[in-house]
Formats: C-alpha cells, sequence, structure tokens
C-alpha cells in the first residue's frame, strides 16, 4: 500500500525531528490531535518502513568528528575546562576503536596515553599524577635523593676548599728559598 501525502510528510519530517508529534503537525495535522496521530502513525507498517528507508537514504556533510574538534580547541583555548572535557567525551564515543584499531604494543599504548596527556594539558596532567597511589612514596624517595645530593654537594665544597688551602700552603713553601 502507498502512503498518502500526509503520511508521507510524516515520515519525512519524523526523520528531521525524531518526535512524533512535531513531525504529525509538519505533515498538517491538528495541534490538539497531532500526539494522537503521530502516536498512530509510528504503528503504521508502510509509515515505519518509509521512515527506515529514509533514514538510509539521509547522507550529511557534516563531518562530526572536525566539528567536536573545532568545539574542544576553542574551549580549552578559553579556559572552558568542562566543555572541553566533554568534546573530549564524544570525541571518545566517535573515535571509538575497532579490535583492528586497538593498539598492541606497549609503545602504542604509551604513545595513545602521551597523546591524550598533551590533550589535557600540564597542569591537568599534574593533578591527575598526583593522585596515583604511587605518587607519594616517588615523592618521598625524591626528597631523601636531593637531601642526598645537598649532603654531597656541602663535602664536595668542604673537599675544594682544603684542597685549595694546601695548594696556598705549599706556593708560599716553595717561593721560600731558605726551606730548600
Amino acid at each position: 500500500m502507498a502512503l498518502n501525502d500526509k503520511q508521507e510528510k510524516f515520515a519525512q519530517a519524523y526523520v528531521l525531528y525524531r518526535n512524533a508529534t512535531e513531525a504529525a503537525k509538519a505533515a498538517g495535522y491538528a495541534g490538539r490531535s497531532a500526539y494522537n496521530q503521530g502516536s498512530r502513525l509510528l504503528k503504521v507498517v508502510e509509515v515505519k518502513e518509509r521512515i527506515e528507508d529514509l533514514e538510509k537514504e539521509m547522507e550529511t556533510s557534516i563531518d562530526y568528528v572536525s566539528e567536536i574538534e573545532k568545539q574542544y580547541t576553542y574551549a580549552t583555548n578559553n579556559n572552558h575546562t568542562n566543555s572541553a572535557l566533554k568534546a573530549l567525551e564524544l570525541l571518545s564515543r566517535l573515535r571509538t576503536p575497532t579490535d583492528e584499531d586497538a593498539p598492541t604494543t606497549i609503545e602504542e599504548v604509551e604513545e595513545d596515553i602521551v597523546k591524550s596527556l598533551e590533550l589535557l594539558g600540564e597542569e591537568r596532567t599534574i593533578k591527575l599524577f598526583t593522585k596515583c597511589s604511587w605518587f607519594d612514596e616517588q615523592e618521598e624517595e625524591m626528597e631523601e635523593l636531593l637531601e642526598e645530593v645537598e649532603e654531597l654537594e656541602e663535602t664536595l665544597d668542604e673537599f675544594l676548599d682544603a684542597s685549595h688551602q694546601d695548594e696556598e700552603g705549599s706556593s708560599e713553601l716553595s717561593a721560600d728559598p731558605s726551606i730548600v
């Protein structure tokens, strides 16, 4: 059975609005009955098939990834952190890797992590690292190493001072001819 004009208009409008009431209004049904008409039309097999056909035919010239990347860039440049994170979340959903795209080596995983950290920026990355359980241990170890370095520098300075004094003393002895 072929669709009548209102049914065809409804199917086309439904593909655009994804709302049965709005599609029924756009197809010419009265506003008071649009809800009921939209619900009824979605149950008609021919209308459902036409909607599926229209969705398959529908093409878009919008490159969603580049648009979201532009939004991310704008958000990061203008310090809109929440918007930037939302854009990253959307990008990750759009770019969900297939098994073929998934990293297969440790080096590839590390490369992906580095790219992600670079996207987050230095300040946010440092905040993330400080939340890691091993960070406190590393920080304590680093403080101990810095203390050791300071002690070694002091020892080296003392040694250099002592050797400098020895040189001055030996040059004074060799300058005195009566000592020989």
